[in-house]
């Protein structure tokens, strides 16, 4: 469990610290906006993957049972973290969490201006559910945390960058709330193709990931909880 602790904090403090503007504008300033971003991904993924071995070393307190309909939690969700993440990151935004820097709203702020966030806060819910076990319970729930965080952090963070004129007049056209910003009008739905493409994308790697991906990258084999509701 100290492990696991120790682990989780380290996660936790490599997302939160280099965040604030003041660090974070240092750290681009002295190695450039590529050289950072790869850095952060690099010790991102690295840190990802002492939590995920410490958290399968740690001892663990059965906190609810598991049912049946548990299991069907991240097979209904994960389909739209997928998609929500991918969309994200290819389509570069000024607003929002991205693989690069656009300077006109994607298709997909249309739907939300934080979709990376929402993706990533959508898969740690849904693997609440189907683990009803201290360690998975703490993970996830401090991955959505982080993840809710997020959104006015990145707000924050574009308002600085933009400019408060630009970023209002640029931000008024989306919402951290999907489809909220459609519902009263203040957007129409981004280009169809585009974001038909990337969801076929994302159906594809989703399909991969239940059938290999999962067994192969973290263990538990998800074909066997799908048999069950077939």
């Amino acid at each position: 469990m100290a492990l696991f602790l120790a682990a989780l904090t380290a996660f936790l403090l490599f997302h939160l610290v280099p965040a604030a503007p003041a660090i974070r504008g240092r750290l681009v300033a002295t190695m450039g906006r590529s050289g950072y971003i790869t850095a952060y991904s690099i010790l991102s993924l690295v840190l990802m993957a002492w939590l995920v071995v410490a958290a399968r070393q740690a001892d663990d307190i059965v906190l609810w049972e598991t049912q049946r309909w548990h299991y069907l939690t991240p097979f209904v969700l994960m389909p739209f973290a997928l998609f929500l993440i991918i969309s994200g990151l290819v389509q570069g935004t000024p607003l929002s969490l991205s693989l690069r820097i656009g300077a006109d709203l994607p298709a997909i702020a249309t739907v939300t201006r934080h979709p990376v966030l929402w993706g990533l806060l959508l898969w740690a819910l849904a693997h609440l559910p189907p683990n009803g076990r201290l360690i998975p319970v703490l993970l996830f729930g401090a991955m959505a945390a982080l993840a809710a965080m997020g959104f006015r952090r990145l707000d924050a963070k574009a308002r600085l960058r933009m400019g408060p004129d630009r970023w209002s007049r640029v931000a008024g056209k989306t919402s951290i709330l999907p489809f909220a910003a459609m519902l009263v009008r203040r957007t129409t739905p981004g280009a169809g193709r585009v974001l038909a493409v990337q969801a076929s994308a994302a159906a594809v790697i989703y399909a991969w990931f239940v059938l290999y991906g999962h067994a192969w990258l973290i263990g538990p084999n998800l074909r066997h909880g799908l048999e069950a509701f077939l």
